[in-house]
């Protein structure tokens, strides 16, 4: 009997993260401190669950099936938003709607690859997407990055084989937070236009980058379409998590590669998160500018006091949008680590061996931190306990 992708496939790291909290008990006046994942813990503002519940109690086309690239209001507005904010020319035809960004990835992968092809993916990589790859027979040929966190054009093109695919970045990163500079993220599609690859460029954390304008010019270079594959989610920027609604932009012709995924898998993206995300893009821009600045300021937060860290011997490689990646200064695995945290520190985190290839020995020495959900004083707190660890 053959083993299925899935069985063969590792674990949902924040679902085995949970599990350490079994039996564990925290003091009221010392909670646990949750950075294990990258979701808002408040719901969508009260304005858009009015529109939603609207939406549900009479529209009656949202409880029906929709078209399976998503509703021409939500594609068009997306595609005038993406124009304005990339200085550039976007129509509806370049855009899907999906079932969250992870979907976006796979269906992306799905009209790209098939059994046995590569995709260059930058380590630590984004554990949903390895763990599609896998599932998909697609082999995840890791890139590593340097000491600044951003992998090199030129690590990259000694990997290129003839079962190469594509190249996969996410900007600002997940599990690093870093930024890629914008004439990196162009080598990047030059290297994969010279090859004839896709570039796909997962952007879920565009709207807490810290450059206001467009991070990069690729929607600007000639014939785009025929390299770049854009991802985006709503999920972070709208606290639309649980309704899961995503987005690609990309060409017409590979749109129509990708819908058939999309009608196999879902038929259609979720009607009612679709009236949510287009209510947030035509009435919650200054409301998401404030949301940006809180989120910068607490990455600026991670930085500025990660003295007390850096005197007990821990290093901040990286910290941007929602995550910080730390190296801790202790023998012990961090495989072992974050689960000691839990017990010791009251503090829940993934360990870095879970962004890494099996048997990368950098996994073993760095955490995330998903800082997003902590304001200043909690940023705070979590230094004095990490601190205060002795091993």
């Amino acid at each position: 009997m053959g083993i299925s992708r899935t069985s063969s496939t590792f674990s949902p790291p924040v679902m085995e993260a949970r599990r350490w909290l079994d039996g564990v008990t925290h003091p009221d006046g010392r909670p646990l401190i949750n950075v294990s994942q990258a979701a808002p813990v408040d719901p969508p503002v009260p304005q858009m669950r009015e529109a939603m519940a609207h939406a549900a109690l009479n529209d009656d086309n949202v409880h029906l099936y929709g078209p399976v690239l998503g509703t021409e209001s939500l594609r068009t507005t997306l595609a005038d938003n993406a124009s304005k904010h990339y200085d550039t020319r976007i129509t509806a035809d370049n855009v899907a709607i999906t079932s969250g960004c992870n979907q976006a990835f796979a269906a992306v992968l799905a009209a790209l690859c098939t059994e046995g092809d590569e995709v260059l993916v930058p380590t630590p990589w984004y554990f949903n997407h390895k763990m599609w790859m896998d599932m998909s027979g697609v082999g995840a040929v890791p890139i590593p990055c340097e000491d600044n966190m951003h992998p090199t054009v030129a690590a990259a093109e000694a990997r290129i084989t003839s079962r190469t695919r594509a190249i996969a970045l996410v900007t600002p990163n997940n599990p690093t937070g870093v930024e890629y500079p914008a004439d990196l993220v162009l080598a990047f599609f030059k290297l994969a236009q010279k090859h004839r690859l896709a570039l796909i460029v997962d952007e879920t954390y565009r709207d807490f980058h810290s450059n206001p304008a467009a991070p990069h010019a690729l929607f600007q270079q000639p014939d785009w379409g025929q390299t770049f594959i854009h991802l985006y989610s709503f999920s972070k920027s709208y606290r639309l998590t649980g309704h899961r609604v995503g987005a690609i932009i990309a060409s017409p012709t590979r749109l129509q590669e990708i819908e058939k995924f999309l009608d196999t898998v879902t038929i259609c993206p979720n009607q009612i998160a679709q009236h949510a995300a287009l209510w947030g893009l035509n009435n919650l821009d200054a409301w998401l500018g404030e949301q940006r600045l809180e989120i910068l300021a607490r990455a600026a937060a991670i930085r500025e006091g990660f003295d007390v860290l850096a005197a007990k011997g821990w290093t901040l490689r990286s910290a941007g949008a929602y995550f910080a990646y730390m190296q801790h200064p202790f023998a012990m695995s961090s495989a072992e680590l974050a689960p000691f945290l839990v017990k010791d520190a009251g503090i829940l985190c993934l360990p870095g061996t879970m962004f890494v290839p099996e048997g990368d020995p950098t996994g073993a020495t760095h955490l995330r931190i998903a800082f997003a959900n902590l304001d200043v004083a909690g940023i705070t707190t979590l230094y004095e306990r990490l601190s205060a660890v002795a091993l």
